[in-house]
Order: C-alpha cells, then sequence, then structure tokens
C-alpha cells in the first residue's frame, strides 16, 4: 500500500485503488450498543497501560485561564489504538495514554480510530469513528461518563444544550450507493440522541453561525462521484433549509470573526487540485476562491488562519507539503511558512494544528509512517521551536482546557 492510500484508509478518504471495501461492518445502532457493552465487560479483567509522564518544560507558566491541552490520537484503523494525551501548563509535563489508568473498568485504549475530540461545560467529549459512539469524559478526570452509539461518527460541535455530530451513517466502505449521511442532534444534560437531520452524503467537519449549523459534504464513499456541497441546518427548527454548492470532496470548515466560513476542498488527488472557499453567511453564498492555498487542516487564532496541506498526486505519485497564514479580515495569504527556523523538515507528515489562543504558541503533529509513535512540535508564535514530544500513533486533533486535570491519585 503506497502511503497516500495508507493515509486515506486511515482517515476514510476516497481510495480509487481499492476494490474491496475497508470493513464489511454493516452495524445497525442496535447492535453496536450490544457490541460495546460485550467489549467493555470482555475487556474489564485485562491489564491497563499505565501512562507515560514526561517531563518537557518544567519552567513553562500557566497563560491565562488556559491550564493544559488534550491530543487525542487517532491509532491505527482496526487496531483499537485510539489513545488519549494531556499536556500540563502548570508542571511542563507531558503524559501520554491517560485514559486506561483513569478507567480501569472501560476498554484500556478509547477504542478504534479517534476523528475528534471537543470540550464543552464539565465535560470532554470524543469521536471515536470507527468503534461508532461519541465518549463522553469529566474534563477534570478523564473518567468515562458514558457512550453514546452513532454509526461511523465524524466530528462534534455544540450550540445552548445540544452537540450535534455528524455521521457518514453507513459501513466503512467504499460503495457508489453509499447511503446518505445525517447529523444527530444529542441533548447534553440527558445524554441521549433526541433528532436527527438528513444532509448530504459523508457528512465531515462542522460550524454553528447563529441558528444555523453548516456541514461540509464530502461524498468520499461515492468516489468518483463525490458531493460538492455544505448544508445549512436550521437550529431552531433542526431541518436542512439549504445546500450550497461549492466544490467536490469537501472536508474542514472554519467560521472566522467577521460573518464567513473557510471551507477546504480535497480535490480529486489527479486534475482536480485542493483549494480552500469563502462563504459569506449572511447570504449563504460563495463569496471567494483562494485557488493557490490547497488545504488539509486549519485552525483561527484572532485573524489568523494557520493552514496546511498535505496533498497527493496520483499523476506524479508525489505528495507537496506546505504551510500558510491568511489574514481573514484581508482575505489575503501574509505567509507560506508560518514554522520559520527550518523545523518543517523534521516533520515528514503534518497531521493535526492548534494554536492557543493566549499566548500565540502553536502546535504541529507529525504522523510519520500512520503505524508508529507520531511527534508534537510546539513553536513560539514567533515560529520558532520550543520543544517536541513523543505520542501516541497518528496525533491528529487537540482541544486546550480552562480546568485543572486533577492528578491520578486524586479522583
Amino acid at each position: 500500500m503506497v502511503p497516500y492510500a495508507r493515509y486515506k484508509f486511515q482517515n476514510h478518504f476516497n481510495m480509487h485503488n481499492m476494490k474491496k471495501s475497508i470493513f464489511s461492518n454493516k452495524l445497525i445502532l442496535t447492535a453496536i450498543y450490544a457490541l460495546v457493552l460485550v467489549f467493555n465487560s470482555c475487556r474489564k479483567d485485562d491489564p491497563t497501560l499505565p501512562s507515560t509522564p514526561i517531563v518537557i518544560n518544567p519552567w513553562e507558566q500557566v497563560t491565562g485561564d488556559i491550564y493544559g491541552f488534550f491530543l487525542l490520537n487517532e491509532g491505527n484503523m482496526g487496531s483499537n489504538k485510539a489513545s488519549l494525551d494531556y499536556y500540563d501548563y502548570e508542571t511542563g509535563v507531558y503524559t501520554r495514554n491517560i485514559y486506561g489508568e483513569r478507567n480501569p473498568n472501560e476498554v484500556k485504549d478509547l477504542g478504534d480510530v479517534g476523528n475528534d475530540i471537543q470540550i464543552y461545560g464539565n465535560r470532554l467529549y470524543a469521536i471515536i469513528n470507527c468503534s461508532n459512539y461519541l465518549e463522553v469524559m469529566d474534563v477534570t478526570t478523564a473518567k468515562h461518563i458514558t457512550k453514546i452509539a452513532i454509526p461511523n461518527c465524524r466530528y462534534v460541535v455544540f450550540k445552548d444544550q445540544y452537540a450535534y455530530v455528524s455521521a457518514y451513517a453507513g459501513p466503512v466502505q467504499i460503495d457508489p450507493n453509499a447511503r446518505i449521511g445525517y447529523v444527530a442532534k444529542i441533548d447534553t444534560a440527558a445524554l441521549k440522541v433526541v433528532g436527527e437531520c438528513i444532509v448530504g452524503y459523508q457528512p465531515e467537519e462542522m460550524a454553528v453561525v447563529g441558528d444555523k449549523l453548516y456541514v461540509a459534504n464530502s461524498g468520499g464513499y461515492r468516489v468518483p462521484n463525490y458531493d460538492r456541497t455544505v448544508s445549512v441546518i436550521d437550529l431552531i427548527e433542526f431541518k436542512e433549509i439549504k445546500k450550497i454548492d461549492v466544490a467536490i470532496n469537501l472536508h474542514r470548515i472554519t467560521p472566522d470573526n467577521y460573518g464567513n466560513l473557510y471551507v477546504s476542498s480535497r480535490g480529486d488527488y489527479y486534475n482536480v487540485p485542493s483549494k480552500t472557499f469563502i462563504i459569506d453567511t449572511k447570504t449563504d453564498e460563495v463569496t471567494d476562491t483562494l485557488h493557490l492555498l490547497p488545504n488539509s487542516n486549519m485552525t483561527l487564532c484572532r485573524d489568523s488562519l494557520f493552514v496546511y496541506s498535505t496533498e497527493w498526486s496520483y499523476i506524479t505519485k508525489e505528495w507537496t507539503v506546505s504551510y500558510a497564514i491568511v489574514n481573514v479580515k484581508t482575505k489575503k495569504i501574509v505567509t507560506r511558512n508560518f514554522i520559520k527556523d527550518g523545523s518543517d523538515q523534521r516533520i515528514k507528515t503534518p497531521y493535526g494544528i492548534a494554536v492557543n489562543p493566549n499566548t500565540g504558541e502553536f502546535f504541529v503533529t507529525d504522523a510519520k509512517d500512520y503505524v508508529t509513535p507520531g511527534t508534537l512540535h510546539c513553536f513560539g508564535s514567533d515560529g520558532v521551536r520550543k520543544w517536541s514530544v513523543t505520542t501516541g500513533d497518528i496525533p491528529a486533533h487537540m482541544v486546550f482546557t480552562r480546568k485543572k486535570l486533577k492528578p491520578l491519585n486524586e479522583i
């Protein structure tokens, strides 16, 4: 399997050269609940994997109200190796794999493919894609609260009392007849699914703007017949009110502070390149196309949109890695590389990005070969590397916490 094929296999991207399904996993919700219960009971007596604390920067200071961050490692598909790491700004200690020993009666690892992590209120939410559930934890202890079954779930966002989870809905496989996706509405008080809204095919990231939810539809399982729309959901009525035509194979979607959405298209890996598009949420129309801004992932800090791309071409059989910052106020690219000390040459496969909103320091993860532990790199706001640390397999998703994580001996 070529590197990019492995990359897409890991992330459920569109594998043109696959002749059979990635999985033949035809789960329905009842079966998902049953498997979760059985799997948990089978693993209760297994020894848990200990965490691994590493002193990274003992001189680190708490930055405002941010006490640390969680990093969700995807883990190799089919290996049940999703894991959770934590960095403590008060102690400068990075701890790998904190979930198992804090939850000895649960699955020792989080499950199969961690795809998103967010904090809302006093809870930490992790999307475990191929295990088909949303894991809910206490944010101050990382202790398990519950699992909410959602088939082939992808990303989670929040508005008022509710969480919204995008779901491919069908089995994990390339299929020209793959079913349409939906967004699940979850009551965060009852921790139960209370509604579903049909959107496009293989929905990915979402963004809330006012009382509307925007959903990037990829259609990745239906290659080459990709979806090309962003669904607009009225959150009051919880129904789709419009589809915005954007481009094929959409993935990321990020709101700025001016009523615009930045949306990424992965292209087709042949003749249609990755691009970044801008939607005006007042009119729900595409207003700008950033042709020279390929986009695999992005994150916003104030008016700076950090973007990186790992673009593969089946024509040249080559990767193209790039970094950029867009000023969202002017909609202009202000730099073509936010890593200023040459450290980007040490990063084989950029895979995750986050920016501390208080300090401007940023983090880039390296998934390397997708089968061995990755690396997290921390950079100062000047683009100079501060430190690096080994993570779990395929480090991908980060979230900063404004609540202290209690030490293991206090929970």
